[in-house]
């Protein structure tokens, strides 16, 4: 496996990757988990070759969030990378690609605003432009990302239309814990208290899908139950619980055509996001 820390290096290094079949990428932050792995067996599965990043991005974390905590296991991150048969390992420093004189940023309105960048000011703006620079730098025919960050699927999705990007982007399913759990980096703030607590996020939404597949398609109807779930610990801190379209993240009122229904709380000091896709039942 390559490791590749400058742009000029990475662009040359892809381009022949490129000449020789279709190029995967799957963009990271590290802190590798089977959730990342999955992504690039999926890549693996479609394309020649598989890139893979790894950046901590700065511009997507607000002042009090945690850039600086975040957990950076690079060796580690390396040897699974290595193992799982990745080409190449982009891994630029932060004045790489976050220079100190850059002043052009890829903003997504209105989509940037919902769902987790409604709480997250400048989140999606961060996020969209890290992406963006690194599908110009490394050029993939297809881009790998987890379901489990829906609301940052649907503005990279925006995004990619709208500029005309030539790559195909590739939802992958969630991966889970044993227990249900969805498996994040940041799994491993959680104490072993909260760690058990957490597992209630994926159980009210299966609580709330079960009540879609009995033929209830309110989306009132659907929050008050995941809610009422929720419920069962008075001691988290619920951010948002939503039913909406999974490309524009608007709110529905009706689920019958599908719809993404998603949730977000803090166990702690550690703030989860987990969601399930409701299928359509109407042709």
């Amino acid at each position: 496996m390559q490791i590749i820390t400058t742009i000029p290096e990475a662009q040359t290094a892809t381009q022949n990757l490129r000449a020789n079949g279709t190029l995967g990428l799957v963009p990271t932050m590290g802190a590798l988990h089977a959730g990342h792995l999955s992504l690039i067996a999926a890549a693996k599965r479609d394309c020649t070759h598989v890139a893979a990043s790894i950046f901590v991005n700065p511009l997507q974390f607000g002042p009090s969030e945690d850039f600086t905590r975040y957990p950076r296991t690079f060796d580690a991150d390396c040897t699974l990378l290595e193992s799982a048969g990745v080409d190449l390992l982009f891994a630029p420093a932060a004045d790489v690609m976050t220079p100190k004189d850059a002043v052009t940023f890829v903003e997504v309105p209105g989509i940037s605003d919902r769902l987790d960048g409604a709480h997250r000011p400048g989140h999606f703006r961060g996020v969209a432009t890290i992406v963006a620079k690194l599908f110009h730098i490394l050029a993939p025919h297809r881009a790998y990302f987890g379901q489990k960050d829906a609301a940052q699927l649907a503005v990279l999705r925006a995004m990619t239309r709208d500029l005309n990007l030539p790559i195909e982007l590739i939802a992958c399913p969630i991966i889970r814990e044993p227990d249900g759990l969805a498996m994040s980096s940041r799994n491993r703030y959680l104490s072993a208290q909260d760690r058990a607590r957490a597992t209630i996020l994926y159980q009210s939404l299966l609580c709330a899908a079960k009540l879609h597949a009995s033929g209830i398609h309110r989306a009132e109807a659907l929050i008050a139950k995941l809610r009422e779930h929720l419920a069962a610990d008075p001691a988290l801190t619920i951010e948002y619980t939503a039913v909406v379209d999974p490309n524009t993240l608007l709110p529905l009122d009706d689920t019958s055509h599908g719809a993404l229904l998603a949730v977000a709380a803090k166990f702690g000091t550690t703030r989860l996001i987990d969601n399930i896709l409701l299928e359509a039942t109407h042709a």
